[in-house]
């Protein structure tokens, strides 16, 4: 994977810098029944409110807690470098955009270091959602849609690849996604979007049959 020398998002502090992305961190838990917060967020519909009730349960019926998990993270791991992307993430939709799987680099490179948690209305990930099909961007400023983002401030991010994590019932339950500070040939497009395909199915399978750890 390139580690992007001349990349002028590269801070130049040993440290990373401390960024808002970051919610709070998930512990690690075990196979089993867990209960979803009392509440939902009072700023989403009844149609959204009905969808991560869906969820929830989609996933209790598979037996995967919503946390970090070792697995989960070496496909992530596996999708970024097999994309040449810095970043890869398995992301589950749900209060908060919850990243079961997560690659980035090493704290000590100088890159943005971020959590397992950011807002539901930050980055491309919802789009994915509400499109159900992949997105990919391999210059967010290539189009005005897609070009004014808080992901793209905080973390300095100009190529997006991302895929849907779709059940076999039809049920969207979050996406797969690579990004990365420098943008993509256009004709390496298709290849990157394939990865994020190819990687969703290997997590929602992973998720059907594989234990959690």
């Amino acid at each position: 994977m390139s580690q992007h020398p001349s990349n002028p998002y590269r801070t130049p502090q040993t440290a990373p810098p401390a960024r808002p992305l970051p919610r709070r961190d998930m512990r690690d838990a075990t196979r089993g029944s867990f209960t979803p917060p009392g509440t939902v967020p009072s700023s989403q519909s009844p149609q959204q409110s009905l969808e991560l009730a869906q969820r929830y349960e989609l996933l209790n019926r598979l037996g995967v807690p919503p946390v970090a998990n070792e697995d989960i993270d070496e496909l992530a791991r596996t999708m970024a470098e097999r994309a040449g992307f810095l970043y890869g993430f398995v992301n589950l939709f749900l209060e908060e955009q919850t990243f079961v799987g997560l690659h980035q680099p090493p704290a000590d490179s100088g890159y943005v270091v971020v959590g397992r948690t950011m807002s539901r209305d930050h980055g491309w990930c919802p789009e994915v959602m509400a499109r159900r099909k992949a997105l990919p961007l391999h210059d967010v400023h290539a189009s005005p849609r897609f070009s004014g983002n808080h992901v793209i401030d905080a973390v300095g991010i100009r190529a997006y690849f991302g895929a849907p994590l779709i059940h076999e019932s039809g049920a969207v339950l979050g996406t797969v996604c690579v990004i990365d500070p420098e943008k993509r040939p256009l004709s390496e497009a298709r290849r990157i979007r394939d990865i994020t395909i190819n990687t969703g199915t290997q997590v929602m399978d992973h998720m059907s049959r594989a234990p959690v750890r």
